[in-house]
């Protein structure tokens, strides 16, 4: 009964949150859009305490359940390790291994580590929520969009419109080959040996395994009952149970309940444990043996210490912040200017915070309708989003990314905060735009600013029919995108948007 329940609420939680990853309408984002923002990892980011204490008092009262129903990196290497099973016919195919804490306790020290110090490369790659966001963004959501797109062909040949086309692309090739190699990694570990990924390498599953260890609900074996067939032991896909001393690693256990329902004597149950616990007597000599402790852990004060560190320094910063018209031809590609300072979305208040905040789960980038957000590929952001104008422009009208992010990277704001916060200034390039190259009348920039901030002057002042030149207010330019995306020059535009370091009102 454990087991069927524990399997309805990670089924329930996984598909929703892998469909905030492919939703391209929002109505999702509207419903379950909660599901991101309860993930350990982005809550810490955005210093969301309610979040944090609950996940942590679920913990401390049921065990892992957090890395069985809530993480969908977790589930996901359930679904890998179940079909394993299926395909190979082995039941019965886990053996128990020591707990590998210098591994797990190494790498959760270096993970507080690149919180405090900011790196937020090693920070991305290990969160397990960003990890599998970049498995559904680059491997999920091409599909579920394909499959959209033919569904709209299908419809508009009846003509129905109940379906929309929209474009399938990889927004970054770096990102796309981190997901590729996570998905390689954790796919090869779940395959063969269920949850090793969570016990050895996942920051999440190390931290929440040591608050486990003090849980008020465990699994709790009855020696007098059991019948020492280690059906349990050889079921158990976190590898925790010892047959032999009939022991289990409470750090490492996820809380799946397989062992509970595999154990044909109900020697097994999920329970408060007794205080006093028989001891296991050897068969021959009656004399008690002393029960192993395979719960080798970093040093309570030591880990401590470490989170006590990363808090300080979250609450202290938090402190700190409160003080193209193209017609029908074809037209060829626009590429990427060579921006000094990358564009962050409206929200972020700046490159800054979106660096110290951002766990590049690609949430923001697959919920953009406007094809403006993709990773980063510059090594100190890597994969966080940043704007390019190629493929569209930042309309006034949306705000999905500000709505979606679980992290505090974009602060959530409304359409009317938007039209006044500046996130870039354009940068005419004479040279480049088509009055002076092609020596014709364009006032393709002027007419779609819509805060009015590019007006047009007499190239030649003292001549009645000279050609008109663009001019740029810069106190009333936000930064959107739209002179640079709908410019008609090719294949650089002749005026690009530069981000603002800090964003700031107009």
């Amino acid at each position: 009964m454990l087991k069927n329940f524990r399997l309805i609420a990670a089924v329930f939680f996984f598909l929703l949150t892998t469909l905030l990853f492919l939703d391209f309408t929002g109505v999702i984002h509207q419903w379950f859009g909660w599901l991101a923002k309860i993930q350990l990892i982005p809550a810490l980011l955005a210093t969301n305490a309610v979040i944090i204490t609950i996940i942590v008092i679920l913990t401390l009262f049921f065990g892992r359940i957090y890395c069985s129903v809530i993480c969908p990196l977790g589930v996901l290497q359930d679904g890998i390790s179940h079909l394993a099973g299926q395909i190979k016919g082995k039941k019965n195919r886990f053996r128990f291994a020591p707990a590998k804490s210098w591994l797990r306790y190494g790498v959760l020290a270096l993970f507080i580590i690149a919180l405090v110090a900011e790196i937020s490369v090693f920070v991305s790659v290990l969160d397990p929520y960003a990890a599998y966001g970049r498995l559904a963004s680059n491997f999920f959501s091409p599909l579920y969009r394909q499959g959209n797109n033919l569904l709209a062909f299908f419809a508009e040949k009846i003509d129905s419109y109940s379906f929309y086309s929209t474009e399938v692309w990889i927004k970054g090739w770096i990102t796309f080959g981190t997901a590729a190699v996570t998905l390689f990694v954790v796919g090869i570990l779940a395959w063969r040996n269920g949850r090793t990924y969570c016990n050895t390498i996942c920051p999440v599953g190390a931290f929440l395994g040591f608050l486990s260890r003090f849980a008020l609900f465990k699994l709790t074996v009855n020696k007098e009952k059991c019948t020492e067939c280690r059906r349990c032991e050889r079921n158990c896909k976190a590898s925790c149970i010892d047959g032999n001393a009939m022991n289990i690693d409470y750090s490492r256990c996820v809380g799946c309940f397989n062992c509970v329902k595999m154990c044909r004597s109900d020697a097994i149950r999920y329970t408060l444990p007794k205080i006093d616990k028989i001891p296991k007597t050897d068969k021959n000599t009656k004399i008690p043996v002393p029960i192993k402790n395979n719960q080798n852990s970093l040093s309570r004060r030591v880990l401590i210490s470490l989170f006590a560190t990363f808090a300080f320094t979250k609450t202290l910063k938090a402190q700190q912040k409160l003080q193209g018209d193209g017609g029908l031809a074809t037209i060829e590609d626009k590429k990427i200017p060579d921006r000094k300072t990358p564009i962050v979305p409206p929200g972020a208040l700046g490159a800054k915070n979106m660096k110290t905040h951002c766990t590049a789960c690609q949430l923001c980038v697959s919920a953009c309708p406007n094809n403006v957000l993709r990773p980063s590929e510059k090594l100190a952001t890597l994969m966080q989003p940043e704007m390019s104008f190629e493929r569209g422009y930042c309309r006034l009208e949306c705000t999905e990314c500000s709505q979606v992010c679980p992290a505090g990277a974009i602060k959530p704001i409304t359409r009317a905060d938007k039209t006044a916060i500046s996130i870039g200034l354009p940068v005419w390039i004479k040279e480049k735009c088509i009055v002076n190259t092609d020596q014709v009348q364009c006032n393709v920039c002027e007419r779609h600013c819509p805060t009015g901030a590019i007006t047009r002057i007499d190239r030649e002042p003292n001549n009645s029919d000279s050609l008109k030149i663009p001019v740029i207010d810069k106190e009333l330019c936000i930064g959107c995108g739209a002179c640079e995306h709908l410019c008609p020059a090719r294949p650089f535009s002749a005026i690009y948007v530069e981000g603002n370091l800090r964003h700031h009102s107009i």
